[in-house]
C-alpha cells in the first residue's frame, strides 16, 4: 500500500515539475530595429490552381529602396495604438492600452512588434495590383478615435498601375480589437481583373518575454476549419517542411497564438480559402509566415469592387472570443472555434467550466484574488466527502503506524509474511489501504485543470489582489505566499501517517521544500490557490485526525 501511495505521489510531483517548467525565465534576444523586419525578403504568396480560375504567375513587385521602412501612420483608438507602415500598409506595431509590458510596467504591451518581426500583412495577387511591398500614401483624415465617434478609417492608396487604382482601407471600431481590412479595386484598364487576396502573419520563432523555452503555453500558428477542427502547427515543423494542417476549405481562420494573446485573420464563412505556412529567408532571426488566400471578385473594365477580411488582434478574453464565434445573425462574425485559442491543456473539458465559475465570482466580488479564494473554498466544499474519507483513512493509519513498524521489525526478512500480517491488521481495524489515495486521485484532475484555467486566463494578467500583490500572473515579489506554502505543506506532512519505510519518510519530509522552491517562481494567483487549499485541508485533516485518535484512545482506555 505504501509503495502505491508513494508512486501516486511521485506521479503528481512529476506533473507539478512539468508545470513549473512553464514559468522558468530565460534570456531574451535584443530588440531589432523596425528596419530589420524582413518584409522585403518575403515574396507574395501564390494560390494553387484549383482555388479559383487559374491566373498567370506575375513577377514580384519591385521594392522601392528609397522608402524609409520605419515610416508609419499612427492610429489611436480607445483600446490600442496601431502603427501602419507606408510600405505594404502592414500593421507593424500594435500597443494594447489595457495591458502592460512584461518587464517594464511603465510601458504598454506590444502584441505586433518589430522585436519579433511580428507584423500583419495583406495584399493582392495579380498583374499591376498592390501587395505588401507596394508603397502607399495616406488620404487626409483624423487618425484618432475621439468624442462620440464609433469608427475611424485609414485609407491608403497605391500608385496607379496600368489604369488600375487600388486602395487599402482600415476600419477601427470603438471598444473592439477587431480591425476590418478592405481592398478596393477600380479597374480603369480594358480587361477583366481576376485576382486573389492574401492575408498573413509574419513572426520570428522566438518565444515571447516571460515564456519558457521548455514545455510551456503554446506559441505559434494555428488553423481552424469545421472539418479538421483546431490544429496547432509548431515552428519546427514549418522550418522542416513537415507542417500538416488543413489547406483548403470554405470556412475557418488562421492565427498566431501566444500566451494570453492572439492575432487571427478571419475570412467570411462560405468564402473559398487556401491556408499556407512557410519558412522565410533573409531575416535577422529565423521567421515564418502563416496566412490565407481568398479569391477576389471579378472586376470588369470600368467597374469598382470592394471586399474585406477582418483581423482580430488582442487578448484572449473568453467572452469576446465567444461573441466572435457566433454567426453574423447573432452579432458575431462566424469565427467558429476561435475560443479554442485559450489553452487549457488536455483538461479543457474541466478547466473551461472552472473558469466560467471563477469569472462569475469575479463579477460579484470585483477582485480576481478574492475570486480565486472563494473558488478554492467552493471546490473544497464540493470534494468535502472525498477529502473526509481520505483524511479518516489517514487518521486511522496514524493509529496503527506503531504496530506496522513492529510488524516490519518482526517479519522484515519475510516479505510475504509481512504482507499477510499487514493485511490482517488492516482487516481487524477496518482500514482500507487505498482509502487515503483514491479520493485524492479523483481530485487531482480538477486541481490540474484549475491550474491551467488560471494559467491561461488573460484576465489574471496585471490583476492586483491586496497589499504587495499587484499582479496575480507574476511571482510574489517578496516571496511571502511561497513561504506560507512551504509552512502549510510541512504541517500537512506532520498530520499524515509516518511511512514505516525510513526512505519514504525522508522523501515525504523533503517534498515541502522541493515544491516550495518551485513555487517561489509560480504566479502569485496559483500560489494563492494552493495556500488557501492547503489551509482548508489542514483544518479539515486536523479535526478528523483529532476525532479519530481521540476515539481510539477512549476505546483503548475502556479496554484497559
Amino acid at each position: 500500500m505504501d509503495n502505491r501511495r508513494l508512486l501516486l505521489l511521485l506521479v503528481f510531483s512529476f506533473s507539478l515539475v512539468m508545470l513549473w517548467d512553464a514559468w522558468q525565465k530565460y534570456n531574451q534576444p535584443k530588440a531589432v530595429s523596425p528596419a530589420a523586419v524582413s518584409t522585403a525578403q518575403a515574396p507574395a504568396p501564390q494560390p494553387s490552381a484549383n482555388l479559383h480560375a487559374p491566373i498567370p504567375v506575375v513577377p514580384e513587385t519591385a521594392v522601392v529602396a528609397a522608402v524609409d521602412k520605419a515610416e508609419t501612420f499612427v492610429v489611436k483608438t480607445d483600446l490600442f495604438v496601431a502603427h501602419i507602415a507606408r510600405q505594404g500598409g502592414d500593421i507593424v506595431r500594435l500597443e494594447l492600452d489595457n495591458y502592460k509590458n512584461v518587464t517594464d510596467k511603465s510601458k504598454e504591451f506590444a502584441l505586433l512588434e518589430a522585436k519579433h518581426q511580428y507584423v500583419a500583412q495583406s495584399g493582392l495577387i495579380g498583374e499591376g495590383l498592390a501587395n505588401h511591398k507596394t508603397v502607399f500614401s495616406a488620404a487626409a483624415g483624423s487618425r484618432e478615435l475621439t468624442g462620440d465617434a464609433k469608427t475611424i478609417e485609414l485609407r491608403l492608396e497605391a500608385p496607379i498601375s496600368g489604369g488600375i487604382k487600388v486602395a487599402k482601407v482600415y476600419t477601427f471600431t470603438r471598444g473592439s480589437y477587431l480591425i476590418n481590412v478592405a481592398h478596393e479595386i477600380d479597374n480603369g484598364s480594358e480587361k477583366d481583373i481576376v485576382a486573389h487576396a492574401y492575408y498573413q502573419l509574419q513572426r520570428d520563432i522566438t518565444a515571447p518575454e516571460g515564456e519558457s523555452s521548455m514545455v510551456s503555453t503554446y506559441t505559434g500558428p494555428a488553423v481552424y476549419t469545421d472539418q479538421d477542427k483546431y490544429q496547432k502547427v509548431t515552428f519546427a515543423d514549418i522550418e522542416k517542411g513537415k507542417a500538416k494542417f488543413a489547406t483548403k476549405a470554405d470556412n475557418g481562420w488562421i492565427a498566431m497564438v501566444q500566451h494570453y494573446f492572439v492575432a487571427a485573420w478571419i475570412p467570411a464563412p462560405g468564402l473559398s480559402r487556401e491556408f499556407y505556412m512557410r519558412k522565410l529567408e533573409g531575416g535577422v532571426h529565423p521567421a515564418i509566415a502563416a496566412g490565407v488566400i481568398v479569391p477576389a471578385p471579378l472586376v470588369a473594365p470600368g467597374a469598382k469592387v470592394s471586399f474585406s477580411v477582418p483581423i482580430f488582434a488582442g487578448p484572449q478574453i473568453q467572452g469576446i472570443l465567444d461573441q466572435l464565434a457566433k454567426p453574423p445573425a447573432d452579432g458575431g462574425i462566424g469565427a467558429q472555434g476561435l475560443p479554442l485559442v485559450v489553452d487549457y491543456g488536455w483538461l479543457t473539458i474541466v478547466a473551461a467550466p472552472i473558469f466560467w465559475c471563477l469569472e462569475a465570482i469575479h463579477k460579484v466580488v470585483g477582485n480576481w484574488g478574492w475570486a480565486i479564494v472563494l473558488l478554492t473554498i467552493g471546490i473544497k466544499l464540493l470534494f468535502f466527502p472525498l477529502s473526509a474519507a481520505s483524511y479518516k483513512s489517514m487518521a486511522k493509519m496514524r493509529t496503527v503506524t506503531p504496530r506496522l513498524v513492529a510488524l516490519k521489525e518482526r517479519y522484515g526478512d519475510d516479505r510475504q509474511k509481512l504482507n499477510q500480517e499487514m493485511m490482517a491488521l488492516y482487516k481487524r481495524e477496518k482500514i482500507n489501504p487505498l482509502g487515503g489515495c483514491l479520493p485524492i486521485a479523483v481530485q487531482i484532475p480538477v486541481f490540474i485543470a484549475l491550474y491551467w484555467a488560471l494559467l491561461g486566463a488573460v484576465e489574471i494578467r496585471d490583476a492586483p489582489w491586496i497589499l504587495w500583490i499587484t499582479d496575480l500572473s507574476s511571482a510574489d515579489p517578496y516571496y511571502v505566499l511561497p513561504v506560507i506554502m512551504v509552512v502549510t505543506m510541512l504541517i500537512q506532512t506532520r498530520l499524515n501517517p509516518t511511512p514505516p519505510d525510513p526512505i519514504q519518510a525522508k522523501v515525504m519530509m523533503m517534498m515541502p521544500f522541493i515544491f516550495g522552491a518551485m513555487f517561489f517562481f509560480f504566479p502569485a494567483g496559483l500560489v494563492l490557490y494552493w495556500v488557501v487549499n492547503n489551509t482548508l485541508s489542514i483544518a479539515q485533516q486536523w479535526q478528523i485526525t483529532r476525532m479519530i485518535e481521540g476515539g481510539g484512545k477512549a476505546a483503548n482506555d475502556s479496554k484497559a
